[in-house]
């Protein structure tokens, strides 16, 4: 038997990324960062609505006071839905005009780790920021081609993140005031793709999307590999732990640079992981 179902809907993802469990809603939230939109499956009712979004839309995470922040590519905005209402607060890279934000997520601190990207993917000028509560940004890291991630251990000591363009994931040890000591964990080979997006699971396994790899794998803490499913998208780009039990996961995929994409590439999938997740950390600002 398949380990995946296809989610049922009208129109395939561009760019599929930022995938988010909302416990207040009971609805899975991702991006598709091109079209540009959001997306939003209801777990009650299995109903998908789309929301317009007005530039590129790397992720979202929720607000402890309601609502979201969203990445875009001109930097932070609020975002209200039901009525759509995005409001613009601060850009942490007016000295890059072509780079957008790609992927990003609050701590259990309420903090959000993002990072940004050069749209042409042509040079290393895309960085790691943390957004405070109060608003203000602080560089993490820098130097990064396609940043990815991020994600958490349990136990709150490690952050993981990636630069998928040169198929290495990191790790960084966390400290009072961000991160530091950026390490080498995972290197993926020509045959795995490259490192999308992740998510750890309760006992602290770190599950990755392998884009041009057709599946995701689950890594022990150390590193190791542990367990792959196969997908039938080609470009699987995120994951996330739902429900009120955190035992289902979904993924997203994308069909940007495929000549034929079939009608899997693009695709949201509801995958049987076996595993459970971990709640999901809202922003304190």
């Amino acid at each position: 038997m398949p380990e995946w179902r296809l989610i049922d809907r009208a129109v395939a993802d561009s760019l599929g990324e930022g995938t988010l469990w909302s416990a207040r809603d009971n609805a899975v939230y991702w991006v598709d960062i091109l079209a540009p939109a959001l997306n939003r499956l209801s777990l009650e009712s299995g109903a998908v609505d789309r929301f317009a979004m007005p530039e590129p839309l790397g992720w979202v995470a929720e607000r402890e006071a309601g609502g979201f922040i969203g990445g875009f590519q001109s930097g932070f905005a609020e975002i209200s839905l039901d009525p759509l209402a995005v409001t613009p607060f601060g850009d942490p890279e007016p000295h890059f005009p072509g780079n957008r934000m790609n992927d990003g997520k609050a701590d259990a601190q309420g903090h959000i780790w993002c990072g940004t990207m050069e749209m042409a993917e042509a040079h290393d000028r895309g960085a790691l920021y943390r957004l405070a509560p109060d608003r203000s940004w602080t560089v993490v890291d820098s130097d990064y081609r396609v940043p990815n991630g991020p994600a958490f251990s349990p136990c709150g000591t490690w952050l993981y993140h990636s630069d998928t363009a040169k198929q290495q994931m990191y790790r960084f040890r966390r400290t009072e005031h961000g991160a530091t000591g950026r390490e080498p964990f995972i290197r993926f080979g020509d045959a795995d793709g490259y490192p999308d997006g992740m998510t750890v699971d309760a006992d602290g396994h770190i599950w990755v999307a392998h884009w041009g790899g057709s599946r995701i794998s689950r890594f022990t803490p150390e590193g190791r590999l542990d367990r792959a499913i196969a997908l039938p998208a080609r470009q699987v780009t995120n994951i996330t732990f739902a429900g009120p039990n955190l035992d289902r996961m979904f993924v997203s995929s994308a069909t940007v640079g495929l000549d034929d994409p079939t009608e899997y590439d693009g695709g949201f999938f509801e995958v049987e992981s076996g595993a459970r997740g971990l709640p999901t950390n809202l922003y304190a600002g």
